[in-house]
């Protein structure tokens, strides 16, 4: 049994009987009047079905004897197949990607009301797809005018989302084989990255290093990459990489790839002219230690929280012995005083989303780490021209340093090990 059909069975055990789980797929986006973003199927989707084609819904119906998952999709079509690609039509979908039965997706209006026939519960994500929400309510309401009686029909709707979300927080070992490919496609893409950066080029010309590597082992970017040298570093969401890039200044790169729907992020910092000043490498090395206290939290029965604490307690107290901030380390944690230089948290669930699914805290408690979950660790130090009471050597600094790292039995797993964040392992290999 595949990933794709024991996580099926899973969400059909929890379902319990009487129930029917109804899953789209995502929709094709217009880019500008007839042109399409490159599709991306939607992650619920494609976690319980591996099908790659928009214009489809999946449907589970535990107990159902003649087929309990049912995939519609688009026919096949030569014609439209030589405009816009191949099709698996009804046949592929039961051959290749493992349905019990397949129908056209142009008759899922006289099929699927039928199918909802004697359920009580209907499992259905509402919001995500809001014109889909409408055709769902549609065939609820016409198998009630039908029946002329709410008696076999659905009365309950019910978000899929903690069921799915909970599954999807623990990795399997095929997803994190696939976690790992997409972790080194982004750690050889940051540090071709280093070596080609040199004062005078513009930030793109180094987002299209990453790319390159990104789309030569057959990745995609996960997220708009983040190119900011100098003061732009310390936009936390920078992304017009537009500028030219300065001797003197750093450069933050956060840029990850996805590999086979499978996200990867990493964060480095590096100088442009391949030399950390002083004062660079000063903050740098704190941040470096924050990241490596952090990291050593990220252990099975450790609280989600725990890495962003030790890294806010590296942060604080580095920040005090350089003299940008004065006073006492637990009173200066107490009031959040670090959150002018350090703002957001340490780190995010880490999947076939960059900010994946899943809950972080349990009620009022903060989540329990446990084998399989998967996260992010970075935090950085931003201090932005100007700040008021910090000395001018410091402005413009910007500093992430940002890894992918997995919840084991034992020690962690840093997934994007083999990019270098050492500082003078930075400068060597930007020597060449």
């Amino acid at each position: 049994m595949n990933d794709f059909a024991r996580r099926r069975r899973q969400l059909l055990r929890m379902m319990g009987e009487n129930a029917i789980a109804i899953i789209p797929s995502a929709p094709e986006k217009i880019r500008s009047r007839d042109t399409h973003f490159p599709f991306r199927q939607d992650s619920d989707f494609w976690y319980l079905t591996g099908f790659p084609e928009p214009e489809a819904v999946a449907v589970l119906v535990p107990g159902r004897k003649a087929a309990e998952y049912i995939l519609f999709c688009r026919e096949k079509d030569a014609e439209k197949e030589t405009w816009h690609g191949r099709r698996a039509g009804q046949e592929g979908a039961i051959e290749i990607h493992g349905a019990d039965d397949a129908f056209p997706i142009d008759d899922i209006d006289d099929i699927l009301p039928g199918l909802m026939e004697n359920r009580t519960r209907v499992y259905y994500t509402m919001g995500a797809h809001p014109e889909f929400d409408s055709r769902v309510i549609g065939w609820v309401k016409r198998l009630r005018e039908q029946l002329r009686s709410d008696a076999g029909t659905p009365h309950e709707f019910v978000s899929l989302d903690p069921f799915l979300h909970d599954l999807r927080l623990y990795k399997s070992a095929g997803e994190l084989k696939l976690m790992r490919r997409a972790a080194q496609i982004s750690a050889a893409a940051h540090e071709r990255a280093m070596r080609a950066t040199r004062p005078g080029m513009m930030e793109w010309e180094i987002e299209a290093e990453l790319l390159h590597e990104f789309r030569r082992h057959g990745g995609h970017p996960a997220y708009s990459s983040i190119v900011g040298g100098g003061a732009n570093a310390c936009i936390l969401h920078y992304v017009d990489n537009d500028a030219e890039l300065a001797a003197g200044d750093l450069l933050l790169v956060d840029a990850g790839c996805e590999y086979r729907n499978y996200a990867s992020d990493i964060s480095r910092t590096w100088p442009v002219n391949g030399k950390f000043t002083p004062e660079q490498r000063a903050l740098y090395e704190i941040v470096l230690e924050a990241q490596l206290e952090a990291i050593d939290k990220v252990r099975a029965g450790e609280h989600w929280n725990a890495p962003h604490e030790a890294a806010v307690k590296v942060i604080t107290r580095g920040l005090v012995k350089l003299g940008i901030l004065e006073g006492r380390l637990p009173q200066l944690i107490r009031d959040g005083a670090y959150r002018r230089f350090y703002m957001h948290k340490t780190g995010h669930w880490l999947g076939l989303d960059v900010h994946d699914v899943g809950d972080y805290k349990v009620g009022e408690e903060w989540r329990v780490l446990e084998p399989g979950m998967v996260m992010t660790v970075e935090p950085g130090i931003y201090i932005a021209a100007g700040m008021k009471g910090v000395d001018a050597k410091w402005w413009n600094t910007g500093i992430r340093i940002e890894d992918d790292v997995a919840v084991t039995r034992g020690a962690p797993e840093v997934l994007t090990a083999e990019c270098v964040k050492d500082p003078g392992e930075i400068e060597k290999l930007m020597a060449g």
